[in-house]
């Protein structure tokens, strides 16, 4: 998908479409509505880098070419855009970091308030506590034979996210013999998915009682969402009124911000949402790659060992798993656990200099096809570490690899995401012997993000 076909895509708004595109309804028969982003991406291999859908009366432009996302990302020409599902999660998300508009003003105040929780001196801060939630992973893994990859890895992300960005514990990892979920966790998959068909139906035909229907349902669990907001920011309020000593992490710095308290809610509830769902499916998809990879693993393994021993990690000998850190880029090429992004031309303009976009036409960039154009070598669906080795990173443009999105709206807390997933891929390789089910197939669910559907493992202690 790396060359543009004059041809097909010319210079007009004409695109290619799929062939069982029907009066009215248009190519709903085309995809599954249930996995969208996988099915966008499989109609790439038929319909070519760049091609529209047209829904129960809307219209998706879909850019799965490197070169048309690589042009998307061009920030003179083109911004974030929120598309029919990113603006319907605004029902759970309001005007937080990553569902606010552009020209709204609290997005950059509070990107200029949030950015030192994540400098490097905040993630020394963070890593004592991202270790000893670790350990309480492993404590749970060293109980079982057989664990649900996903459950564990959300569990452990929000843990992480809650304690670190707001000194607060879901209590989802406290009892090592029992699996546990928060109901912040139910409320969340189920409001993602129902902003997702919301966004479909508010940007339809149909009736409006049809979307205000399904937003009723999506506000309820917003509404139970925030309530977990409201208890986390009352008790720090509490804590500070009792003169305990503040631990200056994200939710202090709103705290002390000029922020007014409904946009705090939002920002920490964007944060518990997008700091735990991404990483945990990136956690789970890199774990599914390595008990499938055996040599793989054993180069993981050793780097492990010869790092860092037996005993636990500094902060410094995290980033030094390089070749762990290459196995998490890997399944993220793979499995971008955010399929794509939405992108809006500033002014009229050229897409790749062939297809015509007025000022405010937006289009879909797909990260999943970006990540397999063969400029990444041979046989691009194939699990490969060493594409991330430094001289073939060197060899590739930069804008082949967005796993966290582009532009100033890109994902605040990435180093944060790395240094989690790093610091646990490591607590788990250098630990247990992970034992595939041969009978099991990739699956993927869709809920926003991605995240592998029924993957278990067996996990024998080392």
């Amino acid at each position: 998908m790396t060359l543009i076909d004059s041809a097909t895509v010319c210079r007009t708004s004409r695109l290619p479409h799929p062939r069982r595109r029907v009066p009215i309804l248009g190519d709903v028969l085309a995809f599954d509505m249930d996995t969208p982003s996988q099915s966008a991406a499989a109609l790439a291999a038929e319909l070519g880098p760049l091609y529209e859908m047209r829904v129960l009366g809307s219209r998706y432009v879909v850019a799965a070419g490197a070169d048309y996302v690589m042009d998307l990302n061009d920030e003179a020409r083109f911004c974030k855009y929120l598309g029919p599902d990113m603006e319907a999660l605004r029902v759970i998300g309001g005007d937080g970091l990553f569902t606010a508009f552009n020209d709204e003003p609290n997005w950059q105040a509070a990107h200029d308030v949030l950015m030192p929780a994540f400098s490097q001196a905040a993630m020394r801060r963070y890593h004592a506590t991202m270790v000893e939630i670790a350990g309480r992973l492993t404590a749970r893994w060293d109980a079982s034979t057989s664990v649900d990859v996903s459950a564990d890895t959300t569990n452990v992300t929000l843990e992480t996210i809650g304690r670190c960005a707001a000194g607060y514990s879901f209590g989802v990892l406290d009892d090592p013999s029992e699996t546990t979920s928060h109901p912040f966790v139910g409320h969340m998959v189920a409001g993602l998915k129902g902003a997702d068909r919301l966004g479909a139906l508010r940007a339809s035909f149909l009736p409006k009682a049809l979307a205000d229907l399904v937003e009723r349902r999506v506000r309820r669990h917003a509404e139970a969402m925030a309530a977990v907001a409201d208890d986390v920011i009352a008790t720090r309020r509490a804590d500070r009124a009792r003169g305990r000593e503040a631990p200056d992490d994200l939710l202090d710095l709103m705290l002390d911000s000029d922020l007014d308290v409904a946009n705090i809610r939002y920002q920490l509830i964007n944060f518990l949402v997008a700091g735990h769902e991404t990483t945990s499916g990136a956690l789970s998809f890199a774990l599914y790659y390595l008990s499938r990879e055996p040599e793989v693993f054993a180069r993981a393994r050793a780097e492990v060992d010869q790092v860092w021993g037996a005993a636990e990690p500094e902060f410094e000998q995290v980033a030094k798993l390089r070749y762990v850190r290459r196995v998490l880029d890997e399944s993220l090429r793979l499995q971008p656990t955010v399929p794509g992004y939405y992108r809006a031309a500033r002014e009229d303009t050229m897409l790749a200099g062939v297809y015509p976009m007025r000022k405010g036409d937006w289009a879909l960039a797909l990260t999943s096809t970006l990540h397999r154009d063969p400029r990444w070598g041979a046989d691009t669906d194939r699990f490969d570490p060493d594409r991330f080795a430094p001289e073939h990173v060197r060899a590739r443009p930069a804008g082949l690899y967005k796993p966290f999105g582009t532009g100033p709206r890109s994902c605040i807390g990435r180093q944060f995401a790395l240094h989690e997933a790093v610091l646990i891929l490591g607590a788990i390789v250098r630990r247990y012997d992970l034992i595939a089910d041969p009978g099991y197939e990739l699956a993927i669910t869709e809920r926003l993000t991605m995240m592998p559907k029924g993957f278990r493992l067996a996990v024998r202690r080392r």
